[in-house]
């Protein structure tokens, strides 16, 4: 794999080198997976150390669910959700934060809060203003694929490539480094799940493009609709996305189930170098 040095805030994080691994904490009451487990503070902080203690490098904070079907909350009120356990993480626990929002404000004050990352479910397409605030703090943004339905005039991955040209295009506008820069194929995401698989396939091509990857399949519908489990059970499905990701080049995975996962990944890390 391609080494490519992130500086986060006084940490270098160096991708290619192993597989990092985003435990994801959503503080929503409506989240598809577990919507509602983790949206106090306390409960959230212990499962934030959790999964630090189980090999997370970045824990992922979401307060709005992006799940299909979701409604939209108001930028107040993911504040009141998000920036208490950023302010907290902060205080209580040594890892790196990354602020899962499309919305510049948002971002904005979770930086200032102490978030170290920006995960921007929709590209820089949503909010224009998302690409200025990530240069201004010059910190590392995760670009992820998105689109409203599921119908695409042609190639695929060509209109992914197409959103990821002019995400990249804005944000070095704006004035961001482009080693900060990180790329999401963005799985159950204005794909159908057969659309999804094909990504899947094809994720080396994305992977060509030139920037780092981060594949987020946790507990996806794709997994649901070729094991046909609910939710609850699809552990064995997301751990063989994942190890198929790291064979294609992925660079960091958001999960779920973060013990489960960093394992997996140390011995695909081994195997795919030789060495350990």
């Amino acid at each position: 794999m391609q080494e490519r040095i992130l500086k986060v805030a006084d940490r270098t994080l160096v991708l290619g080198e192993r597989t990092l691994i985003m435990g994801i904490l959503n503080v929503t009451p409506d989240s598809f997976s577990d919507g509602g487990r983790f949206k106090e503070l306390d409960p959230g902080l212990e499962r934030a150390g959790q999964m630090i203690l189980e090999g997370a490098d970045i824990i992922d904070v979401g307060g709005e669910s992006t799940r299909p079907g979701h409604a939209p909350v108001s930028l107040e009120e993911e504040m009141a959700r998000t920036l208490p356990f950023i302010q907290a993480l902060g205080r209580r626990l040594d890892t790196l934060i990354s602020i899962d929002t499309y919305k510049s404000k948002m971002a904005k004050r979770a930086l200032e809060a102490g978030a170290h990352l920006i995960n921007d479910v929709w590209g820089f397409h949503r909010d224009p203003e998302m690409a200025r605030v990530a240069a201004a703090f010059q910190v590392p943004v995760v670009l992820m694929h998105n689109q409203e339905g599921t119908a695409y005039a042609g190639d695929i991955i060509e209109a992914m490539k197409k959103f990821f040209d002019e995400a990249v295009e804005a944000g070095l506008k704006a004035g961001m480094r482009e080693e900060n820069i990180i790329l999401d194929p963005g799985i159950g995401f204005g794909k159908t799940p057969r659309q999804n698989v094909l990504v899947m396939h094809r994720l080396a091509e994305i992977k060509a493009f030139g920037f780092p990857l981060l594949l987020g399949t946790s507990r996806k519908s794709m997994i649901g609709e070729i094991l046909k489990l609910p939710v609850s059970d699809r552990l064995e499905g997301t751990l063989a996305t994942n190890a198929f990701g790291i064979m294609t080049g992925c660079d960091i995975l958001r999960v779920h189930d973060v013990k489960e996962h960093y394992r997996m990944a140390r011995v695909m890390d081994a195997l795919m170098r030789g060495t350990f």
